[in-house]
């Protein structure tokens, strides 16, 4: 099985993601995560990096674990109880991880928003959401009924979508943030959209929906974030000719 050094596909990866350019969380540690011996024969991409996931990466023979949501958004200190388990598994297994955060959701070929866009058939997309110093998603003008919509979207994230029918029944100006952007459904109003489709959000934002006019798509954190690390597996996979697979573990969230 070809070996390629784990060094050349995290340079690779930090100059194809911008990975120190783009600001993120704190708790995103954008990069290399946990290194191994230093070489790799065969890629894993998941969505979130966790025991369950890592142990499934490890019975599939990976040597490198691509994540996007990472080990560190809460405190790993100290080493003990699953926190050692955690550690113990990677050492013993030899296991690599890189994970890519915000870099992923903004890439313009690889990620997650613009896979999503092009998947719901959306073409001249512009940047949409500023914040942390850059725009965290795009934003399409078109015209699609709510319905067709809602269709298009739960093709596209294979689950359910949970619709907020408080704009109009024809959707004009469409805004698209993968993830947990629900939170930030003011601002997307602000920056004139009548429909904003992202993975989930808080209970209040069906209230504010109604009274800002706008239509609002849960398509599911996990499901709308799915994209971004299977299309960097391949891409990596086609340049450095190793195997690659993706491991599924949805939350439902």
């Amino acid at each position: 099985m070809p070996k390629v050094s784990l060094k050349s596909i995290v340079t690779y990866c930090d100059q194809l993601l911008r990975t120190d350019e783009i600001k993120d969380f704190t708790g995103a540690v954008n990069g290399l995560q946990m290194e191994n011996s230093g070489s790799v024969s065969r890629i894993v991409a998941t969505v979130d990096a966790s025991v369950p996931t890592i142990r499934a990466a490890i019975a599939a023979k990976a040597d490198l674990l691509i994540v996007h949501h990472g080990l560190f958004w809460s405190e790993r200190q100290p080493w003990i109880g699953k926190n050692r388990e955690l550690l113990q598994l990677l050492i013993e297994s030899d296991l690599a991880i890189y994970s890519s955060h915000l870099p992923l959701d903004f890439h313009p070929k690889l990620g997650n928003n613009a896979l999503l866009c092009s998947l719901l058939g959306f073409r001249k997309v512009k940047p949409f959401l500023f914040a942390h110093g850059q725009s965290l998603g795009f934003r399409v003008q078109t015209k699609i009924s709510r319905a067709e919509l809602a269709i298009r979207l739960g093709r596209a994230t294979i689950a359910p979508v949970k619709v907020i029918p408080g704009g109009p029944a024809v959707c004009e100006r469409i805004g698209v943030v993968t993830g947990g952007a629900g939170q930030e459904l003011k601002q997307a109003v602000a920056e004139g959209v009548d429909t904003y489709i992202t993975g989930e959000g808080p209970h209040w934002t069906y209230a504010m929906a109604e009274e800002l006019g706008v239509n609002v798509f849960y398509g599911g954190h996990y499901a709308t974030e799915t994209f971004g690390v299977r299309a960097l597996a391949s891409h990596l996979s086609q340049k450095f000719r190793v195997p690659w697979a993706f491991l599924d573990h949805p939350t439902g969230l």
